[in-house]
């Protein structure tokens, strides 16, 4: 019997890739978490449209409505404007949602614990730390410490990061040699219908499909 893993999908090009790996060793439950961010509706298609091809053997959806009242990133208060890419730029963006990843990875180490699975995956990629802090090694490294102390004795969870140190591109090559459908994966930061091209989000996906020397399958309304 394959071993349990939940993959915590956001319907993104890493998590996409992300479930593709799990999926070679594991049986899956994927877990996708609203929080209110602009492209909830279109991320959650995504998520189910990712499910369904890989038949993930279980599925959870919640909301994690909480972090729009918090509010503080351009995802999820539309007060704040979300920031035009600048992928040289080494501040934090607004598009950063506080400590978001530790609301998710406490849901999916709960569930994880109820239906017996061994492992998180989670599609964090370093190569956006110097914007977000929780997307770096040490974070998930002490996020493994947590769960050790704080779930009972007999249960044994690791979260695994396979694409965190990859680079964009590298992450496309990935999901290319695995069959992955890229496709379905939505990235864009803002728009549901059509990418916009001009978030941070988009710009690192279109760059990491030209460096990878494929045509990104997804509609945008401009490619910078």
């Amino acid at each position: 019997m394959k071993t349990l893993a939940v993959v915590l999908a956001s319907g993104g090009l890493d998590s996409c890739v992300t479930t593709a790996i799990a999926a070679q060793e594991c049986a899956l439950a994927m877990l996708h978490l609203s929080y209110g961010q602009r492209t909830e509706r279109r991320e959650l298609q995504a998520f189910h449209e990712i499910a369904d091809y890989y038949k993930a053997a279980q599925r959870m959806t919640a909301s994690l409505a909480h972090l729009a009242q918090i509010g503080g990133s351009s995802l999820t208060d539309r007060g704040i404007e979300v920031s035009r890419a600048n992928l040289e730029a080494t501040e934090i963006p607004t598009s950063y949602v506080p400590f978001r990843n530790a609301h998710l990875l406490a849901v999916a180490t709960s569930w994880a614990e109820v239906v017996g699975a061994e492992r998180i995956y989670i599609g964090a990629v370093a190569e956006d730390s110097s914007g977000y802090p929780d997307c770096r090694p040490e974070f998930y490294a002490a996020f493994n410490r947590v769960i050790a102390i704080g779930t009972k004795p007999e249960t044994e969870i690791e979260i695994l990061t396979p694409v965190i140190k990859l680079r964009k591109s590298e992450i496309v090559r990935r999901g290319l040699e695995l069959g992955a459908p890229l496709h379905l994966s939505w990235s864009c930061y803002q728009n549901e219908e059509q990418a916009c091209g001009v978030c941070d989000s988009c710009a690192l996906r279109l760059r990491g499909f030209r460096e990878a020397g494929v045509r990104d399958p997804l509609p945008y309304a401009i490619e910078i």
